[in-house]
């Protein structure tokens, strides 16, 4: 319907302008020639052809009706010539709303059309969808753009590199601000630690270690089979305990009673009372190596993790097993308990970490952004987040649901264990004996340590199994390969002018894999 009358209007356009050449040509020859409707109708089709074919194919947007004599002129600053009084006062193009008959006379609306001005064309993209847009852009809006500048006009009002945001529907606004790249924020600065005393004893691979509330002594776990009790301040040996027949995998001090808590290799979970040094609990049930333990801050709850893929949560007085964590598919190699909900999560060699509702006993969420198996977890003392490593990469979260935070890249090895303190310094300590201090907030790697084996060991026996702050926060110590204990506190004389951040505002890689 629409070809019929945009053929009608060209007609008629057409043909006042040959009866007024015809009229003229009468005139002055005074010899009559018959024009019939054939004739023009051939006519017409061969101007169409040659005259009016870009005409018709340029989309034009609807604009409001000039004030004002009426011109024919195009937006592009050529010279406009008036109309004659009985020509149409409308200038048929391709995409021109039409009346919805023959005959109907065109609405007010509808009676003028211009050449379509470039703030036309994109009002126009704009309205269309996303797809159609980008077509209309690189149809349209690059070639008026183009005959404006080789015209003298006036340049595109909007930056290339924002065109295409802007034909995808945005605002003007959000077009023209360009959007940065997320900076890390320059990190704060923390003193560096430095090595201070090496503790021997074991005649075993260290493999666990926890400090007292009390801040007195800590206690250690080792391959050898024993369990040994250490003076803080002077590092000597206080006492050893005997009673596992393979190696001391996990150690926990209670905060609400006398008692230390041990696992092993040799599946057994031990309740030792520091009163009498001795074992008054044994908690049954794992059916392998138990690789860790943790204490719940505020119940008589304890829960453990082993090489049989559950973590089994204990009534500490009655030795019941209160629930068996299952879901894990592999060895469940470190587990943590918080009061607040989850209270319990756990990480696992099949490169998850689950979140628990200890009251129903079954999984909260699952997180499966890691690659490799999960050894270490630790959770912050203020904020409500954690951290998990792996060879992949250390993950920060946010409690409850786990969402992610980001990656800390740069400690290439098998992590064994990680801890922070209040300052917001994280420490990761891996199997190849390297030890990383990181910023907790901008995840900004701002010491490196790899520490000298003991004499007269191996280098291959450089390894850290686990590491954690006493309760003062102001010394580090280390269980290690090398069978010693090593002791770390922070730089006094070191200042940020002597011992300078690196930094620059280089790109986060906040990537979810």
């Amino acid at each position: 319907m629409t070809e019929d009358v945009q053929k009608h209007s060209v007609h008629t356009l057409v043909f006042r302008s040959l009866k007024r050449t015809h009229d003229m040509f009468v005139s002055d020859h005074a010899k009559p020639i018959a024009l019939d409707e054939q004739s023009f109708k051939m006519k017409m089709a061969v101007k169409m052809k040659t005259e009016y074919r870009p005409v018709l194919d340029m989309p034009v947007l609807k604009e409001g009706r000039d004030k004002g004599p009426l011109h024919a002129s195009d937006s592009y600053g050529q010279p406009e010539y008036p109309l004659p009084d009985n020509s149409p006062d409308y200038l048929v193009t391709g995409t021109h709303p039409y009346p919805s008959a023959p005959g109907v006379a065109l609405t007010a609306d509808t009676q003028m059309q211009k050449m379509p001005s470039e703030a036309g064309v994109h009002s126009m993209a704009l309205a269309l969808p996303p797809s159609q847009a980008r077509q209309e852009a690189s149809r349209t809006a690059a070639s008026v753009a183009d005959i404006h500048r080789h015209a003298g006009g006036a340049e595109r009002s909007h930056p290339p590199q924002h065109a295409l945001s802007l034909m995808e529907g945005g605002t003007k606004s959000s077009g023209l601000v360009p959007r940065k790249a997320p900076t890390m924020p320059k990190p704060q600065w923390h003193p560096p630690w430095k090595l201070y005393r090496v503790i021997s004893g074991h005649l075993g691979w260290v493999r666990s270690i926890a400090v007292e509330p009390g801040n007195q002594w800590f206690v250690t776990g080792s391959a050898d089979r024993t369990i040994k009790i250490w003076d803080l301040a002077s590092g000597r040996l206080k006492l050893s305990l005997t009673g596992h027949i393979s190696t001391v995998r996990g150690v926990a001090v209670s905060t609400r009673s006398p008692y230390l808590f041990s696992c092993g290799e040799d599946k057994q979970v031990k309740c030792w009372d520091l009163e009498y040094n001795k074992v008054i609990r044994h908690y049954h049930g794992h059916l392998s190596a138990v690789y860790g333990l943790d204490l719940h801050p505020t119940i008589d709850v304890l829960v453990t993790c082993s090489r049989d893929a559950t973590a089994r949560v204990w009534d500490i007085r009655t030795k019941a097993n209160v629930h068996t964590l299952s879901g894990h598919t592999n060895t469940v190699a470190t587990v943590k308990c918080q009061s607040a909900e989850p209270q319990v999560i756990t990480g696992s060699h099949d490169t998850t970490i689950r979140l628990w509702d200890l009251i129903a006993g079954k999984t909260r969420a699952t997180l499966t952004n890691h690659k490799k198996s999960v050894r270490a977890l630790v959770l912050h003392p203020r904020q409500y987040t954690f951290a998990s490593g792996s060879p992949d990469n250390i993950k920060q979260w946010k409690f409850p649901d786990g969402n992610f935070i980001q990656n800390l890249s740069g400690h290439n090895a098998i992590i064994n264990t990680l801890a922070v303190n209040s300052d917001g310094v994280l420490v990761s300590g891996a199997d190849n004996g390297t030890i990383h201090m990181w910023d907790w907030r901008t995840g900004y790697n701002f010491q490196r340590i790899h520490a000298a084996v003991q004499p007269g060991s191996l280098d291959s026996e450089s390894g850290i199994f686990a590491c954690v702050f006493d309760q003062s926060e102001s010394r580090l110590i280390t269980a290690e390969a090398d069978k010693t204990i090593k002791v770390y506190k922070e730089d006094e004389t070191a200042t940020e002018e002597s011992h300078p951040v690196n930094w620059k505002p280089e790109i986060l890689k906040r990537k979810r894999f």
